[in-house]
């Protein structure tokens, strides 16, 4: 019965005479788009320039000068070796112990934390790693308003302090659901956890590629989130053309099931260049997967060429407010699946339950979307702040976690050697 599923290379034939097709219209207005910022060649020289060092500080001067010294300052604690070193850490759990065992390196689990809104929080996190020999994650998500990060000049100078301390880092363009694109809907109290099918409805999927395409090349965002089919697909023929973007898909998308995932990476298997790479280069369950999901999936991604391009990423923790039912904490389920699924990231997007409950300001989905000026003029700038180190926190839990169990972690690669 299972022969029967086999694909007949023919099929193939009509696939590109749609994508092939002079006179297809959703083909000529995708191409468009990327005709107005150049060849993929130009796209991707412009990209190279915006991120390099000097261009970004120039964009930081240009718009907050005073981040320059909070720059400075990392690059100088970077280069003097201030923060603590993975074969200090593993001692720090393990005793001496750690100087004899073998780490798991090669099903090394990525440190991530979400949502990396404000700058100014960068300098806080760091000097806390310092003082208390703890880790800088080695994978950063921002979900705040791009204009509003781009105008205030926080978008290039995190952007520039990221790349100080070698740490991948993902934006979320504004072309999504709560940007009024679906006109029946209330925006983020309304559709907190229903992002799939609603995020880019008619022209919106076109105006999220534009967007992408400008903040590539005038700011070097290499990572966006990704959450609706049309803009993976459009991702995906991106980087087809030879733009080298890269995304990762949300756990707003909803993805639940191995057969969710087996329809991305095949998709992302057709488009994949004759190096085997793809854009997609991370896959966020959703919060309701368990661990035979993951590693159901990990054998045809494997099969698929993808194990090494295409990383899980795994929500450990929640906000306490507006996203999921809690106490929520899969710190120990991801220590028993790290040692059987390769590349795997562990997002912490609220602190440890038992932490986040004793705040006065709960952690919560929705400040997301709020402007910074509401966020000061209320008085939740250093309530935001606690939380965001909260999460901090409960990454570096899981990074202890791991090791207690001789699992590794990606950190900050440039400040943890």
């Amino acid at each position: 019965m299972q022969s029967l599923l086999k694909i007949d290379p023919n099929r193939l034939d009509a696939i590109n005479s749609v994508l092939l097709d002079p006179t297809s219209r959703v083909m000529k207005a995708f191409l468009d788009i990327v005709a107005k910022y150049g060849t993929p060649e130009e796209i991707n020289r412009k990209h190279r320039e915006s991120r390099k060092m000097e261009n970004l500080f120039k964009q930081v001067e240009a718009k907050a000068p005073e981040y320059i010294k909070d720059l400075n300052w990392l690059i100088e604690q970077r280069d003097s070796g201030a923060f603590i070193s993975v074969a200090e850490y593993r001692q720090k759990v393990r005793g001496e112990a750690a100087k004899t065992m073998k780490f798991m390196d090669e099903n090394a689990v990525t440190l991530e934390v979400s949502a990396l809104q404000y700058f100014p929080w960068i300098r806080v996190m760091a000097e806390q790693a310092i003082a208390n020999k703890t880790l800088m994650p080695g994978r950063y998500i921002a979900v705040r308003k791009m204009k509003e990060s781009e105008a205030d000049g926080d978008l290039p100078a995190i952007v520039a302090a990221l790349d100080i301390i070698g740490a991948s880092f993902v934006e979320t363009l504004d072309t999504k659901g709560t940007d009024g694109s679906n006109p029946h809907l209330g925006g983020a109290a309304t559709i907190t956890g229903y992002f799939g099918g609603i995020g880019q409805p008619n022209e919106h999927a076109l105006q999220w590629l534009d967007e992408f395409l400008y903040y590539y090349t005038n700011y070097g965002v290499q990572h966006v989130l990704n959450f609706n089919a049309g803009t993976i697909l459009l991702g995906f023929m991106l980087y087809k053309l030879g733009v080298d973007i890269q995304f990762k898909i949300s756990v707003f998308f909803g993805a639940d099931n191995p057969y969710n995932a087996l329809w991305i990476m095949t998709m992302a298997k057709l488009f994949s260049r004759d190096d085997g790479t793809s854009p997609l280069i991370g896959f966020n369950w959703s919060n309701s997967i368990n661990n035979e999901t993951m590693e159901l999936s990990a054998d045809f991604r494997k099969a698929l060429g993808f194990e090494n391009v295409v990383r899980f990423e795994h929500h450990i923790t929640e906000p306490q407010k507006n996203i999921v039912i809690q106490p929520y904490n899969r710190r120990a389920e991801l220590v028993k699946v790290a040692a059987r699924v390769a590349n795997i990231a562990a997002k912490h997007e609220g602190g440890d339950p038992e932490v986040d409950v004793t705040r006065g300001h709960l952690s919560d989905v929705l400040d997301y979307f709020r402007e910074k000026k509401e966020v000061i003029e209320s008085g939740d700038w250093d309530n935001l702040l606690q939380n965001y180190l909260d999460k901090v926190d409960a990454c570096n839990r899981t990074a202890w976690a791991l090791t207690e169990k001789g699992l590794s972690f990606v950190a900050a690669k440039n400040l943890h050697k």
